[in-house]
């Protein structure tokens, strides 16, 4: 799709790399609704901030309402709790679940109508390298992304006789606050992973692999 003009929605992107998303998106000339928990914390001049929760079925249906021209959905918005799945805060674990698997499926049910009605579009679903590869330290967030992949491909399949395509970007550690933690030299630039992952939408690429990790993690899934 052409992105010059589209008008995307990037859920969680007040910061890290929705921030990207939406900053790289208004250079390219699109229309952008940045979507946030607090929309007072988006501060990029040119976005229209808009209230959103993905965890919440009906903040979701007001982004709607408030977005209704939208032909690009960008579902970004994330946690990480760092919880084990063997001993692991239960209800950590589901909030991992309720974000990346049931926060994506609700934005996409939503918004899959509008963009069709707008005359078709995409969908990028903001995945992981760790939804192949599974440490059991992070086994929360690793089955989290596990079912968002599946999701992706099962939704492509549906969404693409509505002219909608369908791509996942996976990549591993970025330069964010989430992997704040992580060394540097294993962190990848977010800028570069967005420029990576909105070419890729733009060619209609279902799957965007962001650095070198991911690709050789996903060479070895046949192994």
């Amino acid at each position: 799709m052409e992105l010059d003009h589209a008008v995307v929605l990037v859920t969680g992107a007040n910061r890290g790399l929705g921030r990207h998303f939406a900053a790289q998106l208004l250079e390219r000339g699109a229309k952008v609704y940045a979507g946030a928990r607090n929309p007072d914390s988006v501060d990029l001049p040119g976005a229209i901030a808009v209230r959103v929760d993905v965890t919440d079925p009906a903040s979701v249906e007001r982004a709607v309402q408030a977005a209704p021209d939208v032909t690009l959905l960008i579902n970004n918005a994330g946690s990480g709790t760092g919880q084990p799945l063997i001993g692991g805060d239960l209800e950590l674990i589901r909030l991992e679940m309720e974000t990346h698997y049931f926060g994506t499926l609700t934005t996409t049910r939503a918004f899959a109508p509008v963009i069709e009605g707008n005359g078709g579009g995409a969908i990028l679903n903001v995945l992981s390298v760790l939804s192949w590869y599974h440490p059991g330290a992070l086994g929360a967030y690793t089955a989290a992304k596990a079912a968002a992949w599946a999701l992706t491909d099962a939704v492509r399949e549906q969404l693409a006789p509505r002219g909608i395509t369908v791509s996942a970007l996976h990549v591993g550690y970025m330069d964010t606050d989430m992997a704040a933690a992580v060394a540097d030299e294993q962190k990848i630039d977010p800028a570069v992973v967005a420029r990576l992952a909105l070419d890729g939408v733009a060619a209609g690429v279902p799957e965007i692999l962001a650095d070198d990790v991911t690709r050789a993690v996903k060479a070895g899934l046949a192994g």
